[in-house]
């Protein structure tokens, strides 16, 4: 009878092995997107072509070009951050997955070199904030405490509730499934789709993560170089703004019942069209037209932030009647002619000169405009023969001294993207 009992009970043990086999043979966060891809089909296009998955220094050349410098070549193993001497913290946000394994080849496995890929927001479990206790920052993966082998959701079903939606085809983003290819991998079961085999994934509900600003802050807040100069300061930003609205309601809003994991921001025209108001007006004065120009920033974040390069410059332009221009506020680029029309977040270093980001070692100007500014530029403009006055607003990711630099670049990466205009008749 015990031996019968034995064997029963491995068959039991081998069964369960075999069943959950794809689970124990790879951790959750070495798990490619493409496994993802086999349902939710919409959503993983819409990540595929959003900066998240593109974030490594594989696929970012912006992103790679620093990494480069200050790191070294992203194939190679063992390499660390050349002025620290430390493992690159930039793989924190850039690469989680390779940060989680400790290893800087990022071509090692898929989900290294996809850099914030679907398990990588889909683990995070509680948000601690980018302060460490020893006074430091905590950045990227370090700002939390991850789940390993469950992922994480912003719903709230039952497992009856999750059957039925899958049913209807919501769980998986917009895949046409079947109802005969259930059951669903969230619940802890194996599924094969098209012969190929899903792993049982679990997933719980965490909507105080998923639903909210915590889920962006610990690669958004704020990043310092070396010497403790703030780089990126969205945080900063947001927190001084006082807003209630939070990153997902602009970055990522529900179309057609979906979340949009294109996560739109400074590579997205889109999005830049709509990030500022822009108008100009213009007022005849004896012999001058005074034209203003008047911008908004809506957002509850500098314009533009994130990394520091980015800027924004105003173009004014006077023409005669045939189209020919008779006056305009800079003739290169407002940097050099017209200073207020170019809206930036400088880095010095001890003498007060430009510096680069991995060398400042102070702030210079920051021209920007803060959340929710709105700000007027006036300009008296001689009157003979102007019929129109046109306003331009361009947006740039990197500063012009860098796009002079970084020659191997691709032209749509360094050419500056018109995002607003405006015109007004005297």
């Amino acid at each position: 009878m015990d031996n019968q009992r034995g064997l029963i009970l491995l068959f039991v043990v081998l069964g369960w092995f075999s069943l959950n086999s794809q689970v124990l043979a790879e951790p959750l966060h070495q798990i490619s997107s493409e496994t993802c891809k086999t349902c939710h089909k919409e959503i993983y296009k819409q990540w595929k072509g959003s900066m998240h998955g593109n974030s490594s220094a594989l696929n970012d050349p912006i992103h790679a070009t620093f990494y480069k410098k200050v790191v070294g070549d992203p194939t190679k193993e063992g390499v660390k951050h050349k002025a620290s001497g430390k493992y690159p913290v930039c793989l924190q946000c850039h690469a989680p997955n390779a940060a989680k394994d400790k290893t800087t080849k990022l071509d090692a496995k898929p989900a290294y070199s996809e850099g914030v890929n679907c398990v990588v927001c889909h683990s995070l479990k509680k948000y601690n904030g980018i302060q460490a206790p020893n006074g430091k920052l905590q950045l990227g993966l370090k700002a939390y405490d991850y789940s390993k082998d469950t992922l994480q959701g912003p719903g709230r079903h039952s497992n009856v509730g999750l059957q039925k939606l899958a049913a209807a085809g919501d769980v998986f983003g917009g895949s046409g499934m079947s109802d005969d290819s259930k059951p669903n991998p969230h619940l802890g079961e194996g599924v094969t789709v098209d012969g190929k085999e899903i792993p049982s994934m679990p997933m719980e509900s965490n909507p105080k993560l998923m639903k909210t600003s915590d889920s962006c802050m610990g690669c958004h807040d704020q990043r310092n170089n070396p010497h403790g100069v703030p780089l990126c300061q969205t945080g900063n930003e947001y927190s001084v703004s006082h807003s209630q609205v939070n990153c997902l309601s602009c970055h990522m809003p529900i179309n057609d019942g979906l979340a949009d994991h294109s996560m739109g921001g400074g590579h997205d025209s889109g999005i830049l069209q709509r990030s500022v108001v822009f108008d100009v007006s213009t007022e005849s004065i004896g012999d001058v037209i005074r034209a203003t120009a008047y911008l908004k920033n809506p957002q509850p974040h500098s314009l533009p932030t994130g990394a520091p390069f980015r800027n924004i410059y105003m173009k004014l332009t006077a023409y005669d009647g045939e189209g020919n221009v008779i006056w305009e506020n800079a003739k290169g680029h407002p940097k050099d002619g017209d200073s207020k029309a170019y809206f930036v977040y400088a880095l010095a270093d001890s003498e007060g000169k430009p510096a680069m980001p991995p060398t400042a070692t102070a702030l210079g100007k920051d021209t920007r405009l803060k959340p929710h500014e709105e700000r007027t530029l006036v300009y008296d403009i001689p009157s003979k023969g102007v019929k129109l006055v046109r306003g331009e607003l361009y947006y740039n990711l990197l500063w012009p001294v860098l796009v002079e630099k970084f020659k191997h670049l691709p032209e749509d990466l360094t050419a500056p993207t018109l995002i607003a205009t405006a015109e007004s008749t005297p």
